[in-house]
């Protein structure tokens, strides 16, 4: 079974509808009780990153997601869901991540050639891992964000995506992991990514 946490931050509905087309069975919750009995998880993300350790934190949710990911079970954080594993961003004036991982979510610098938020279309380079399983170099996958992590330990980058800098678009250790862009909206590239998922 596999939890989509709901805290009000995320597009649960087209993430929930992309897993279960695949097969899978999905329960969305925000209960502590089913995360800790969770198969898998998968966190998305859609706001700000205040906003979303602040509910997480309203809900009672910190301790027990941090609970379940130190036991390595599949999890996948999505866009915000992804970022805010890791220890901090510059947009928060206030909370911390999860510290997951070590590093800091930083913002693109608009320029003339480079709007912000970054949104459409982009190029995954990417290197092997169980979630790219039958996703090629070069595959294109969907983005909507302003901000992007940068990973201190750049052995976790599975995947990365240039706009104006090189930007970790994937990160993982063990069966933790979290992608920058929506697969619930990259079409069949996206598809293939969460069967893997499902799959681990």
């Amino acid at each position: 079974m596999i939890i989509i946490v709901d805290y009000g931050m995320g597009n649960i509905h087209s993430v929930q509808k992309a897993l279960e087309a695949l097969g899978a069975k999905t329960i969305v919750s925000n209960k502590p009780a089913d995360i800790a009995a969770a198969d898998k998880i998968v966190l998305p993300g859609v706001g700000a990153f205040d906003d979303a350790i602040l509910e997480l934190e309203k809900q009672g949710l910190i301790d027990p997601l941090k609970d379940y990911i130190r036991q390595d079970k599949p999890f996948l954080g999505i866009c915000l869901g992804m970022q805010i594993l890791f220890e901090a961003s510059e947009e928060a004036a206030l909370k911390k991540g999860l510290g997951i991982f070590k590093g800091k979510v930083k913002k693109f610098i608009p320029g003339p050639k480079l709007k912000v938020p970054h949104m459409g279309w982009n190029q995954l380079k990417a290197r092997s891992s169980p979630l790219l399983k039958g996703v090629g170099d070069g595959e294109f996958v969907y983005f909507c964000h302003s901000y992007y992590p940068d990973p201190a330990e750049k052995d976790i980058v599975i995947a990365t995506t240039d706009y104006g800098c090189d930007f970790a678009s994937i990160v993982g250790r063990g069966n933790i992991f979290g992608v920058q862009f929506h697969p619930e909206k990259s079409q069949e590239t996206g598809l293939k990514i969460l069967k893997n998922f499902i799959a681990l």
